[in-house]
């Protein structure tokens, strides 16, 4: 049985039975595990570096799942073929941005509707604009820590009437607003953090509107914090 991280972890619990796509799967550790506990039958590992490639076609192999895990070389969702059905696809360890992007990009691959389960490092606000845009409804969220670095995890299901995401639930995530657990305050707050360096660099003669932006990006982080329920 294959160990894998905390993170990873969490984000298989939300993988559906079926068949998964696991975009970017560095060794291939996700797809492995999800077979081996009988979450999934069948996989894609797709990789767009030829060293994590080699190294997951390597970790199949040696698990004995060739018959079940298609280690596959390419670019975003270019690895899945039109005619696939798929339950699920993940794409984790990239920034929100990336992960729009691909998903953007590879739009027409998404016909089967499979769930989407995206774990963002940073910027994840990219990434919920984006699901609306597609039609995809988050679903659920977690927020959590590992090795000092604080991972979200988002979860879409495809939804031909969507309900719009508010500016708040857009930027701090719908669920994580509710919980707002350690992490997200722990995020938050070094969020902070950082805009008041950012302002305490900038010249107010030339930088009035910069500024003006960061005050605003303060104000509603500081508005958020206070607030025991939104």
């Amino acid at each position: 049985m294959i160990t894998i991280n905390h993170r990873l972890r969490t984000v298989s619990e939300f993988i559906k039975p079926g068949t998964l796509a696991d975009i970017g799967s560095d060794h291939a550790y996700l797809p492995i595990y999800a077979i081996q506990t009988n979450l999934i039958s069948q996989a894609i590992a797709g990789e767009v570096i030829k060293g994590p490639y080699e190294a997951a076609r390597n970790n199949v192999q040696e698990y004995e799942l060739s018959n079940q895990i298609d280690v596959r070389l390419g670019d975003g969702l270019e690895v899945i073929n039109h005619h696939e059905h798929l339950d699920n696809i993940t794409i984790c360890g990239m920034g929100g941005p990336l992960i729009a992007k691909i998903l953007k990009e590879g739009q027409q691959k998404l016909q089967s509707k499979p769930r989407l389960i995206l774990q963002s490092n940073i910027q994840t606000q990219s990434l919920r604009t984006l699901l609306q845009d597609i039609n995809y409804q988050i679903i659920d969220e977690r927020i959590m820590e590992e090795k000092g670095h604080i991972y979200e995890i988002v979860v879409a299901e495809f939804n031909q009437s969507i309900m719009p995401l508010s500016t708040k639930e857009e930027k701090f995530g719908p669920y994580l607003l509710e919980e707002k657990n350690e992490h997200f305050y722990k995020k938050w707050n070094r969020e902070l953090e950082a805009l008041y360096h950012i302002k305490s660099q900038l010249n107010s003669s030339t930088h009035h509107e910069r500024l003006k932006e960061i005050d605003s990006e303060i104000n509603l982080i500081q508005e958020v914090l206070d607030n025991e329920i939104e």
